[in-house]
């Protein structure tokens, strides 16, 4: 008989003041030695609720310190050095410390505890950690969290651009979700149901609450929710498919050429309003989503070129050569770099 293991998270918590409660949820999991990772500047704004949250719970912290590199020799060097008495790595912060953290913890065989303080991708649940390798933001095999706890009156605090890249990371679900098909449709892969429900129904549960403010409690638990089931859904599939497509692609290809990238979600969203154009898929409901959250005014500050774009297309299908998404097909890149010039939305954002 064949069957199916995957890994979820033991622990997940979302909610307003639940980083209060994190020393709570390691103990009851019968962890009591912690290595504890910061992001820059963060142990000066929450060191001291996260230091008596695990003292008061019989945690002993047994080394704890901010983090600011992603160089990948850097977290290698970090890992060897954990203490041996370890039995769980936390991860406070940003993108940058999470996967720092998951890296570390994935060389070490150890649990990990992801606590993002923004929510500006999937990646505080994801199996894999973006790193600088060779002097560019590269994606390697990291560590699936044991558990995630995001405060949402935290992630509130964040600044806005935070969000708006959470916002463009999530939709893209929808594109990625369509190229998979197509891949599948030419011959290239087999699309996982139940991978592909969870990830849709991720998507669509978020495009479709209410509200009128995006520091909305509801709204950014549903953010962070869907975020969380995005990273379940490629666990299941044992790839980033269901969530990752075209749209990534082009983000990834943007990081490899520019000196200074935008925020990941931020070069996805744009990528998938892009590629819902060139699929004729669903493009109206991404516009609306990006029109009414403010995704598209942020973005229209930002002064970002056309032809970064028209280049990052033609470089998107090297990225990962083993995939077929609608971007490995020279007439859908042509007709993507229609859609830049011609596209009025479009034409707003990028210069």
């Amino acid at each position: 008989m064949n069957s199916t293991h995957i890994a979820i998270p033991t622990i997940l918590k979302v909610g307003n003041g639940v980083l209060d409660s994190l020393g709570d949820y390691i103990a009851s999991n019968g962890m009591k030695n912690a290595v504890v990772y910061f992001g820059d500047g963060l142990i000066d704004m929450f060191g001291q609720r996260v230091m008596d949250s695990l003292k008061n719970a019989g945690v002993t912290v047994l080394e704890y310190q901010e983090l600011t590199s992603t160089k990948i020799e850097d977290i290698i060097e970090l890992a060897f050095s954990i203490n041996v008495k370890a039995q769980v790595l936390i991860g406070i912060g940003g993108g940058k410390v999470i996967d720092a953290t998951k890296y570390a913890a994935y060389l070490k065989k150890l649990p990990f505890l992801s606590v993002p303080t923004s929510a500006s991708s999937d990646g505080f649940s994801s199996a894999s950690a973006s790193l600088i390798v060779n002097g560019r933001r590269t994606s390697v095999p990291a560590r699936l969290a044991y558990g995630i706890v995001v405060d949402t009156a935290v992630i509130k605090s964040a600044p806005e651009k935070f969000l708006y890249s959470g916002i463009g990371d999530l939709v893209s679900k929808i594109t990625a979700l369509y190229d998979w098909l197509y891949e599948e449709k030419c011959g290239y892969t087999t699309c996982n149901d139940f991978a592909m429900m969870i990830a849709k129904k991720a998507v669509n549960s978020f495009v479709r609450t209410p509200f009128s403010d995006i520091h909305e409690e509801l709204f950014l638990k549903e953010l962070v929710d869907s975020l969380a089931m995005s990273g379940i859904a490629n666990e299941i599939a044992g790839s980033s498919a269901p969530t990752s497509g075209s749209e990534h692609l082009i983000s990834h290809a943007l990081d490899k050429m520019l000196e200074q990238p935008q925020l990941h979600g931020i070069q996805v969203g744009i990528a998938t309003y892009l590629m819902s154009l060139v699929q004729d898929h669903r493009y109206k409901r991404v516009n609306t989503i990006f029109t009414d959250t403010g995704f598209w005014d942020y973005v229209a500050t930002l002064d970002l070129k056309r032809k970064d774009y028209e280049r990052a297309i033609d470089l998107a299908p090297s990225i990962k050569p083993f995939r077929h998404t609608y971007l490995h097909e020279e007439k859908y890149r042509e007709k993507a770099k229609e859609i830049l010039c011609d596209d009025a939305v479009l034409k707003k954002v990028l210069k």
